[in-house]
């Protein structure tokens, strides 16, 4: 079969199984968020915490809880990296260094998962499994509380309460996170995919010499890292490697796994707010954005621009033989709008304007599908912007599921678009200002500009995947990205749960004529346009001299 043949055909199943769990999956994680009686493990988490299950917080004390947590977890497993050493586990490794640990903490902690370092040359199996992948289902199950908190004030009405921060992060860890984890964990592991406790073994190459093979639990960090949407890889090659991607299979798997909650989560946001055809018109938007960065990435690596990629017939430089141009490219557009960072292929090898692409993708604020929950609030907060400038264009009050959009809940949202511009551009600009950071740069202009944009667009939409020819196991890289990801993760959450206590406090006001509907065409195509304008009048005197240049050169 050729390799397009093969794409097109993974694609097909691809889209097939996502439709096929939507409906179920989504109406699932509404009952799980809804309320209802809790499970005896989650009354013993409670009590343990010292929390009261049933007192619903208002946005303020939502949001207090939240960074309250986060910022414990970032010490706890700064604490953790940093006495690796004298650790069981340790396989023998040396504690992180302070900013390397710093960096790891933080990346791990916002959803990020950006690694400075080769995996099975830098940790243990205990900071592995007790560091790394307990925090791959906490991020992920912070990222998902948001999103329902949000929903919740499309919702609500006459209140100031929009859930129970820790309720919502439980009930998020134990009753999706980790029954999903557990099924994808066994199945790549049937796969092929290592699971174990080994150290390094060493084994006679068919050359006649040695090589180091290291083992370790792969299989279950494997299963939360794309199912939340982390990407942290437990090698250095991430989901290239073939102990955690065994093969075409594995790789639809892991595919299908990054993308199953956030394309699920419309539902659940359509079944929470009682108006079902609106989930479906969120759903339409990312559908319509994420085919539209398939078809390019993929138009662009199979065009195969350059000498030595029309010599051997295909731009395959930094791409595994076992999946080919087609999934890679399938792959990396589905990593890159998820804010999962994980990678089967070098996303630096992809053609100039292929790699743009995923460039873009990630600028796009991620929302098609997005995160584990950060896809679902970016792109509701892109409705909420949608909808107000409708309303200056017909001159009236703009309105959004019965909800008035005033100054307050504009400014709120503004406040979340600018955010990540901020992160974005002012690393980028600091990282290219000093002769010291230029230095890490080891290809020249535009790709070295590119590679440098890229890194802190990873960080700032909490992704973290790279391009390869950054030296970033630096100090200054490993503080301004880390700087980077806390911005982009928390300043976003404080301006959506502000949103949300807001909308939460508003008497709905009842569908007149002059009201928009959101749930036809027209503001489907609306909200995509705005979605990419928004990240066009922010990037794209960026990406005009990094991507555009090289692909136009």
């Amino acid at each position: 079969m050729s390799d397009s043949a093969a794409g097109l055909l993974t694609v097909g199943v691809l889209l097939l199984a996502l439709a096929v769990v939507h409906v179920p999956f989504g109406e699932y994680m509404a009952r799980v968020y809804g309320g209802g009686r809790h499970l005896a493990v989650e009354r013993a988490v409670y009590r343990v915490a010292g929390v009261s299950p049933d007192t619903d917080q208002r946005w303020p004390t939502y949001v207090l809880s939240l960074l309250g947590f986060s910022a414990v977890s970032v010490l706890f497993l700064y604490g953790l990296l940093r006495a690796q050493g004298v650790l069981p586990l340790s396989l023998g490794m040396a504690g992180v260094p302070a900013d390397g640990a710093f960096n790891t903490a933080v990346s791990f902690v916002t959803n990020t998962n950006w690694q400075w370092y080769a995996g099975e040359a830098t940790l243990g199996h205990l900071a592995q499994m007790a560091g790394l992948a307990v925090q791959n289902f906490l991020s992920a199950a912070v990222g998902m509380a948001v999103a329902v908190a949000l929903v919740r004030g499309f919702a609500r009405s006459r209140t100031d309460r929009v859930g129970n921060f820790w309720v919502d992060l439980v009930r998020g860890t134990v009753r999706v996170l980790l029954p999903l984890s557990f099924v994808a964990a066994v199945v790549l592991v049937a796969a092929g995919a290592v699971q174990n406790f080994a150290g390094a073994e060493e084994v006679r190459t068919l050359a006649g010499g040695t090589q180091s093979l290291p083992g370790g639990p792969v299989a279950s960090q494997e299963a939360i890292k794309v199912l939340g949407t982390n990407g942290g890889g437990f090698f250095n090659a991430n989901s290239a490697h073939p102990f955690e991607n065994p093969n075409a299979f594995t790789n639809l798997v892991e595919i299908f796994l990054l993308l199953l909650i956030p394309s699920a989560l419309p539902r659940t946001f359509g079944s929470m707010v009682g108006a079902k055809r609106q989930g479906w018109a969120i759903l339409a938007v990312m559908a319509v954005i994420w085919a539209a960065g398939l078809a390019a990435v993929t138009a662009f690596e199979v065009a195969h621009d350059g000498s030595v990629p029309q010599t051997v017939g295909a731009a395959m430089e930094g791409k595994e033989q076992r999946f080919g141009v087609w999934n890679s490219a399938l792959f990396a557009n589905a990593t890159t709008m998820t804010s999962t960072g994980a990678v089967d292929a070098s996303h630096d090898s992809f053609t100039a304007l292929g790699g743009g692409v995923l460039v873009l993708n990630m600028l796009l604020g991620e929302v098609a599908p997005g995160g584990a929950g950060a896809g679902l609030y970016g792109i509701l907060v892109m409705a909420v912007l949608a909808v107000f400038l409708a309303g200056l264009m017909v001159g009236r009050t703009p309105e959004y599921l019965g909800r008035k959009i005033r100054r307050r809940e504009i400014t709120f949202a503004a406040l979340y678009v600018l955010a990540m511009p901020f992160a974005v551009l002012l690393g980028t600009g600091l990282a290219l200002g000093f002769p010291g950071p230029r230095e890490s740069i080891l290809n020249a202009a535009p790709h070295g500009l590119t590679e440098v944009l890229y890194a802190y667009a990873s960080a700032a939409n909490n992704n973290g995947s790279a391009f390869a020819g950054l030296g970033t196991d630096t100090v200054f890289y490993n503080t301004t990205l880390g700087l980077a990801m806390l911005i982009g993760r928390y300043l976003p959450i404080v301006f959506v749960l502000a949103l949300a206590g807001s909308l939460a406090r508003q008497q709905p006001v009842p569908v007149g004529q002059g009201t928009l509907p959101t749930h036809r065409p027209l503001f489907v195509g609306l909200l995509t346009s705005v979605v990419i304008v928004v990240a066009g009048l922010s990037y794209f005197p960026a990406l005009a001299l990094g991507p555009v240049a090289e692909g136009l050169a």
